[in-house]
């Protein structure tokens, strides 16, 4: 089953995004954190669920132009069922009805996975463009 997000969410989508990334998660990923930005962005993010059991998530939101896809991940048990394919549909449409109309994901060079999955959905990969990153804390991450 695929439902809105919400904080009490956070534990288990938690332990999943451990499995699932191939990077350290990071402060940005914390309790308060997410809760700000699901706070910001109601509506939008999705967990699918399985017997109580969180196995799919996408954090989606916008800045009232564009949009933004966050931390799509699905259970390794649980792939190959659509459940990522369904999640993005419900997080695009979210975004949709919020007036964005063009939306964005961030996904890493060396995920293969993740890249063959958003091409197959639609999503193009821009070649004119590079994301550049600023830290206002000192830290060089």
């Amino acid at each position: 089953m695929i439902r809105e997000m919400n904080i009490g969410d956070y534990e288990g989508m938690y332990e999943m995004w451990q499995i699932t990334t191939k990077r350290a998660l990071s402060e940005s990923d914390s309790k308060e954190n997410i809760q700000k930005y699901l706070e910001r962005n109601k509506g939008c993010s999705f967990v699918a669920e399985e017997k109580g059991k969180i196995v799919g998530t996408v954090l989606a939101g916008h800045d009232g132009r564009r949009g933004f896809i966050y931390h799509m991940a699905v259970h390794p048990d649980y792939r190959r069922r659509k459940i990522a394919h369904q999640m993005a549909e419900k997080a695009l449409n979210a975004l949709k009805e919020q007036g964005i109309y063009k939306t964005h994901i961030f996904c890493y060079e060396n995920n293969n996975m993740g890249q063959g999955f958003w091409k197959d959905f639609g999503f193009k990969k821009r070649d004119d463009i590079y994301v550049f990153a600023y830290r206002t804390d000192g830290k060089t991450d």
